[in-house]
C-alpha cells in the first residue's frame, strides 16, 4: 500500500468518528432544548449529557449558539428536502384539497422529527446568531410554495404568488407548532383547522384568478 493510501485508510475512521461525535452533539442538544429550553441550555450541560469534557465541545463547536445554529440548518434541510419532494409530484393533477393535505402532512412531518423544536424556532426568531436561518427557512417555503400555486392555477402573478407563500407559511407555521405541543385529541382538532383555514385561503385565490 502507498502512503497515499495509508494516509486515506487512517483519515477516513478518523472522518467518521468524528461525524459521529458531531451528531451526537446535535441529538444532546436537542433532548436538552426539549428538557431545559434554550435560556437554560450551556455547553456544561452538554458535555455531561454526551460523555465528553467541554474541551472537546469546544473543538466542534465554540458555544451553544455554534450547536443550535448546526441544528437549525439540519431542520431547514429536511424542510427544504420535504418540498422538493412535493414539488417532485404531480401537483398539476391535484385539487385544491389534495394539494393541501398532502403539504399540511408532509410539513407536520418535519415538524414533528425535531426534538426541541420550540426553543429552537423561538431561538431562530430572537437570536441574533441565528436570524439567517430563520429568514433563509421563511424564504424557502415561501417561494416554493409560490412555485407550486403557479402549477396549480392559483395565480400567475409573481406579487400575488409571494404574498400567498408568505400567507400560507405565517399560517402553516403558526399552527403546526401549536399541533406539535398539544394532546393528540386537540392536536388533531387545530391540524384540521390548519388544513380548512389553508383551503378556504387557496380556493379563494383560485376563484379570483
Amino acid at each position: 500500500m502507498t502512503n497515499l493510501r495509508k494516509t486515506e485508510a487512517r483519515t477516513q475512521p478518523v472522518q467518521k468518528r468524528a461525524q459521529e461525535r458531531r451528531n451526537q452533539i446535535l441529538g444532546v442538544t436537542a433532548e436538552l432544548l426539549e428538557e431545559v429550553g434554550q435560556d437554560d441550555l450551556t455547553t456544561i450541560l452538554v458535555a455531561k449529557r454526551a460523555g465528553v469534557s467541554v474541551g472537546t465541545l469546544y473543538h466542534y463547536f465554540p458555544n451553544k449558539y455554534a450547536i443550535m445554529y448546526a441544528l437549525a440548518e439540519q431542520w431547514v434541510g429536511e424542510m427544504d428536502i420535504a418540498l422538493q419532494e412535493l414539488e417532485a409530484e404531480d401537483i398539476e393533477a391535484h385539487s385544491v384539497k389534495k394539494f393541501v393535505e398532502r403539504s399540511v402532512e408532509r410539513m407536520l412531518a418535519v415538524y414533528n422529527n425535531q426534538l426541541g423544536l420550540l426553543p429552537l424556532v423561538q431561538a431562530m426568531y430572537g437570536v441574533p446568531e441565528l436570524k439567517e436561518l430563520d429568514v433563509i427557512h421563511d424564504e424557502l417555503i415561501i417561494t416554493s410554495m409560490a412555485r407550486m400555486f403557479k402549477r396549480m392555477d392559483i395565480s400567475d402573478k409573481p406579487s400575488e404568488l409571494a404574498r400567498l407563500g408568505r400567507t400560507y407559511l405565517e399560517l402553516s407555521h403558526a399552527l403546526i407548532l401549536v399541533v406539535v405541543n398539544q394532546n393528540k385529541a386537540e392536536g388533531e382538532k387545530t391540524l384540521s383547522e390548519l388544513k380548512y383555514l389553508s383551503l378556504s385561503l387557496l380556493e379563494r385565490a383560485k376563484s379570483q384568478f
